[in-house]
């Protein structure tokens, strides 16, 4: 990868690059209108868009309905959850063809700049009946546009020996968490108290802020490298038996991520059907709306990755730190006890009362312990197994787990009227502990191949520094 740098004098971001500062602002406009949307869009659905009078207006819905539904009927929770999952396992797919787009025909800035239009279109769409699938459509595409391209801006904004470039991506990642803490309460605050669309208008208008911050700090954003001819490209080795059967196991455990992850991405889907339903979202006698549980979670993920980057630090001081396998078997064990805290406060709560909200805080904790030790984990763990000459499309597939992840949760979040809560979340519970017994397996098993020499794990640790993505 070839790396523009603004050179290392450049300090004025608390230590850093200027471009850093537009580019960490870009994002966090970009994931306070992203997430705005997302919170509201399956209580939206569920509250007015699936209801008679407003479902019939929407453009090709019917074709696209029968897609989901497959000569089953659904329930407008069942089909909102269908619905949801196949926008944000989507999402996740994008991003590998807005790498294409951009390296081999327009460019980073200039698909950065195609997705945020897209993205501000989808989110003003959403406040028609009639443009609800072009919405979704639009932002799909906008999101694959700007998610990865973004990041690789900010990579290209140091030198390859620059060892300000890790901090930079926490520094980055803050700003994604920024818009995560703040959208829920403000789209939220009015999507209920004013209107549906008011909420995706914020949102739109959090998207054109975003891209009036990129356009203004272009001219300290690093310009795109030169593309690449064929005769550049020098022919690659062949792999070896090893590099064989370390991808072929990789590819294998994707499902295993799949699984792990199903608890944590409920929460923007089913979870927030349930909590709105059955829980006491009351904190010290104030009931607060639904939407700001997103905010709750987003809290507990910053402070818990942060707490967990220093237990580790300070574990290793003391004891031998667990490899990437074992922290993701001690994340999953943790984050599927944070589900059954919810399935513990349905099954202790009387006929006819609601869940104690210290039941949800409960799951929130553990669940962003665990999610800490799993989603980030895992990104180091396939940069660092990958072969050398694939470790970059070794990482873009390793974010098709939450592809096939959201998808799957589409589909489990539909089953929620069909059983009781108990059972609803139990089932969650056993996906993500089940995915910790099949990593320990495979620890077990193949630990031993996938360890590699300390120079190849310090080199990819340099070139592939990404913040982890929720």
């Amino acid at each position: 990868m070839a790396a523009v740098t603004t050179g290392t004098d450049d300090r004025w971001f608390f230590g850093h690059p200027k471009g850093l500062a537009f580019l960490a602002f870009t994002e966090a406009w970009e994931r306070f209108s992203y997430y705005g949307m997302q919170t509201l869009l399956v209580l939206y659905m569920v509250h007015q868009l699936l209801l008679p009078g407003h479902v019939e207006n929407i453009a090709g819905f019917i074709p696209f309905r029968g897609l989901l539904e497959h000569d089953h009927p659904l329930s407008n929770q069942a089909l909102a959850s269908a619905v949801f999952g196949l926008y944000t396992g989507l999402v996740y797919l994008t991003p590998f063809f807005g790498g294409l787009l951009a390296d081999r025909v327009l460019g980073r800035t200039k698909t950065i700049i195609l997705g945020a239009c897209l993205m501000a279109l989808g989110h003003f769409l959403m406040a028609f009946d009639q443009s609800f699938l072009a919405a979704l459509l639009c932002l799909m595409l906008g999101t694959g546009c700007f998610k990865g391209n973004i990041a690789t801006q900010v990579s290209h904004l140091y030198a390859e020996n620059d060892g300000r470039r890790a901090d930079a991506f926490q520094i980055f990642y803050l700003g994604i968490n920024a818009g995560v803490i703040v959208s829920p309460w403000v789209v939220g605050n009015l999507a209920e108290k004013v209107a549906w669309h008011w909420g995706f208008g914020a949102a739109g208008i959090g998207m054109l802020v975003s891209l009036v911050i990129y356009i203004s700090g272009r001219r300290f954003i690093p310009p795109d490298a030169p593309r690449k001819t064929a005769g550049d490209i020098a022919p690659k080795a062949p792999f070896t038996k090893r590099e064989l059967q370390v991808t072929a196991l990789l590819v294998l455990l994707l499902p295993v991520l799949s699984a792990s992850v199903v608890g944590n991405q409920e929460i923007f889907n089913a979870y927030l059907i349930w909590a709105e339903r059955s829980a006491d979202l009351q904190l010290f006698g104030h009931k607060f709306i639904t939407e700001l549980l997103i905010s709750v979670d987003a809290i507990f993920s910053v402070a818990t990755i942060a707490l967990m980057v220093l237990f580790w630090r300070w574990w290793a001081k003391r004891w031998t730190e667990p490899d990437e396998l074992g922290k993701l078997i001690i994340g999953c064990l943790i984050g599927a006890l944070g589900v059954i805290c919810l399935a513990l406060g349905s099954s202790l709560t009387p006929a006819g009362h609601k869940v104690s909200f210290g039941w949800l805080l409960a799951f929130h904790l553990f669940n962003d312990i665990g999610f800490a030790n799993v989603l980030p984990v895992g990104l180091a763990f396939y940069a660092r197994s990958a072969p050398r000459a694939i470790a970059g499309s070794i990482v873009g597939l390793y974010y098709l787990h939450l592809f096939a992840g959201n998808l799957f949760v589409g589909w489990l979040g539909g089953q929620l009227e069909k059983m009781p809560a108990v059972q609803f979340w139990l089932i969650h519970a056993a996906l993500v502990g089940g995915a910790a017994v099949v990593f320990f397996i495979v620890r077990l098993l193949f630990g031993h191949l996938l360890r590699a020499p300390a120079s190849f794990e310090d080199d990819l640790a340099t070139d592939l520094a990404q913040p982890p993505v929720r």
